[in-house]
């Protein structure tokens, strides 16, 4: 396993007969930067907005919220960023929880990201995608569910295939649309400077009137602005792909994450003095109505901006999101589906092809019964559960086997306050106003149980499963790859 006997070309690289198969470093500094403001920014800043100050009825408050969710992300990647210089393999919590806690806890983390917690970040991106392509056919309504859907469809598959088809491809696109996504940024931050310089402050006046500080209200704020923090974690996922990651790793998240708080902190300011809170809480598409407020006959823009920013966002998850499933699949996580074929990459374009398959799929399943906000709310309800087990590890690490440093120390507070944050952010819904659907969400996790016991402790696999793998191996010109270590 793990030789192809072929050869196999990717960006100028050759395979010899012989040779393992590997996942190559292609990510640089610059690739990686890109690769975590690229799937930072994405849809979020051009939604989230509304559903921030719906909760916490004031625009100063909901400027806390950027501030604090900012924040909350560099804490969280830079634990994250410690782990990844200490176990150095891809995938991310999974492989982080599999080598400090085990099998069992690992299992759950990769059953959670792979089956809700991917397809529906997915999903909620290509929605974005779709809502902001077709807003302006329909500017005094939302779009219809039908074409909405399948222009999501459309994007989801297309995204897809360029992930297959190459990994430079996949990066120097992500490249090109982080360059897209900051030139439409500055574009509201510029008009934000313009139309205060003009003396307008808009909503900035009298900032904090009508705060909201409930316990659920504060938590589902935050889950909305952490949604568009969403992808602080990605270079994880790729560490094995990422050239000296012992550098390279803390290094990219130091440049990333400051960049996009303080971009997205002056983007909301933009925001405000141009729109009274009840614009912006009836706003379908905040973007467009700051553009068609601001810029006029030319605030169609801001939509081609929107929808670039989703696009290159959907782009970065796909690339760092297919690596999860590979990953865990290469751990011996996926016997319920196959015993090795989302373990295999392809072995011309060294892609993982069949887990962006897989990933495809679940993206697809998800997007047929969801909404934006719903999908949101549960994606950070099992992701922040998640987050805060995966640092507690490293908490663990720092106090029972300090013998085991990587390249970057974080200090202790650092995981401390984040394993306080997730707390907060997973209890703090359920406590306040509880809801049967997160209910739903936890017992559809611990059923993944049922899965767990007979596939992955007792390693029972189907006779039939074999013969399938067989199959698609040779049909999809796949075979195993090994570490990159």
């Amino acid at each position: 396993p793990g030789n192809t006997g072929r050869k196999a070309e990717e960006g100028g690289k050759t395979l010899l007969r012989g040779q393992k198969l590997k996942l190559k470093r292609e990510l640089g500094l610059l690739r990686a930067v890109s690769l975590v403001i690229g799937t930072m920014i994405g849809s979020g800043i051009f939604i989230s907005p509304q559903y921030i100050v719906q909760e916490v009825r004031s625009p100063g408050a909901s400027l806390v919220i950027w501030a604090v969710g900012g924040l909350v992300a560099l804490l969280a990647a830079l634990s994250f960023a410690e782990l990844g210089t200490i176990i150095r393999e891809s995938g991310g919590e999974f492989i982080y929880v599999l080598r400090i806690y085990g099998k069992l806890p690992a299992f759950f983390v990769a059953f959670t990201f792979l089956v809700v917690v991917k397809p529906m970040g997915g999903a909620a991106s290509s929605l974005s995608f779709a809502k902001y392509v077709l807003a302006p056919l329909y500017p005094e309504c939302p779009p219809p569910d039908v074409p909405l859907k399948c222009t999501a469809v459309v994007v989801l598959l297309l995204v897809a295939i360029v992930n297959i088809l190459s990994v430079h491809l996949s990066m120097s696109i992500q490249v090109f649309f982080v360059v897209a996504k900051l030139v439409g940024l500055l574009v509201i931050v510029f008009g934000g400077f313009v139309t205060l310089a003009n003396g307008h402050v808009g909503s900035l006046q009298n900032a904090f009137e009508g705060t909201v500080l409930g316990v659920s209200d504060i938590g589902i704020a935050l889950y909305q602005g952490l949604w568009c923090y969403a992808g602080w974690y990605n270079l994880n996922y790729v560490t094995e792909e990422l050239k000296r990651p012992e550098v390279n790793l803390p290094r990219a998240l130091l440049i990333a994450i400051p960049t996009v708080t303080v971009l997205y902190l002056l983007v909301n300011v933009s925001y405000l003095t141009a729109m009274t809170p009840r614009e912006l809480m009836s706003s379908t598409a905040v973007a467009v109505t700051w553009g068609n407020k601001v810029l006029g006959s030319w605030g169609w823009l801001m939509s081609i901006a929107a929808a670039l920013s989703a696009f290159g966002s959907l782009n970065g998850s796909f690339f760092s999101g297919g690596r999860l499933c590979f990953v865990a699949a290469r751990e011996g996580h996926m016997k319920s589906i196959s015993p090795d074929i989302l373990a295999m990459a392809h072995v011309h374009r060294l892609t993982p092809l069949p887990a962006l398959t897989f990933k495809t799929v679940l993206a697809l399943v998800v997007l047929i019964p969801g909404d934006f906000e719903s999908i949101i709310n549960y994606f950070s309800f099992t992701a922040w559960f998640f987050y805060g087990i995966t640092v507690s590890g490293l908490l663990y690490l720092k106090i029972k086997k300090p013998e085991m440093r990587g390249s970057y120390k974080t200090p202790i507070f650092v995981p401390i306050l984040v394993i306080i944050a997730a707390v907060f952010l997973v209890l703090a819904p359920i406590i306040d106003q509880p809801k049967i659907e997160y209910l739903y969400v936890t017992l559809f996790i611990l059923s993944g149980s049922i899965i767990y016991v007979p596939f992955i402790h007792y390693k029972l696999c189907p006779g039939f499963l074999d013969k399938v793998t067989m199959f698609l191996q040779l049909f999809l010109e796949v075979a195993p790859a090994d570490k990159n270590l």
